[in-house]
């Protein structure tokens, strides 16, 4: 019995340092991505991943833009639709958390996460669209890190540059161009508006933008007036 716990103990101390390990492997990478754009992101290799199990030869659509060639209104409207207290916050909006946790009870599963542009963020660079607390643990380890190491401009800019808006489209950039034929620095505040509705669910958006979807960008725009952005 000693000897077992022995091994139960070296084991767990094992597992805690690589855990510590993987944890400095992440907010090395973080700290180099606060001055540096990253390449690309756990979300984007997944998706090319998928795509190319059909198409060998297929390719993500991407290009990173300075934070100056985002239009404001794509900024204010990103903001009004995910995180209106975006700059209020370090990393977590306690008040949707608090009401997320209730529809999640009422419902029996995890299905609201409350989620800021900052654990969004996080999610999509290093982890996958997977739902539970394991991930959701790991994701508020890596927003504290971002939001320690970032400030709110960084964050905003590198999550527009990366967030997926359609089927193999990424970046604001990106799906300016895909859905509008344009610059993301020439967005107006209806397309703006339309764009950020899609970022919960972009590829069945996509698809099918219906009435529902229209009315809630509407509703976006009204609001996007009065975002503060970084």
């Amino acid at each position: 019995m000693r000897r077992a716990l022995g091994w139960l103990g070296r084991g767990l101390a094992i597992a805690v340092l690589l855990l510590l390990f993987w944890q400095a492997v992440i907010f090395t990478q973080i700290v180099w991505w606060s001055r540096f754009d990253p390449d690309s992101t756990r979300f984007m290799r997944m998706r090319l991943a998928e795509l190319q199990k059909t198409d060998p030869n297929a390719r993500l659509h991407h290009e990173w833009v300075p934070y100056e060639r985002i239009s404001i209104h794509l900024k204010r409207a990103v903001v009004a639709a995910e995180d209106d207290r975006f700059l209020d916050h370090r990393g977590f909006d306690w008040e949707s958390i608090q009401r997320a946790l209730e529809r999640n009870a009422e419902r029996g599963r995890l299905a609201a996460g409350g989620s800021t542009i900052s654990q969004q963020l996080a999610k999509n660079l290093f982890l996958s669209p997977s739902r539970s607390w394991l991930r959701k643990g790991q994701e508020a380890v890596i927003t504290v890190m971002i939001e320690a190491t970032w400030d709110k401009r960084r964050i905003l800019e590198v999550y527009l540059n990366v967030a997926e808006w359609g089927n193999g489209v990424f970046g604001a950039e990106a799906a300016a161009r895909h859905y509008y034929g344009r610059p993301a620095a020439s967005l107006g505040p209806a397309e703006a508006a339309r764009l950020a509705v899609m970022l919960p669910n972009p590829r069945r958006y996509e698809r099918s933008f219906g009435p529902r979807l229209a009315t809630h960008a509407s509703r976006v725009q009204r609001r996007m007036v009065h975002s503060q952005v970084p």
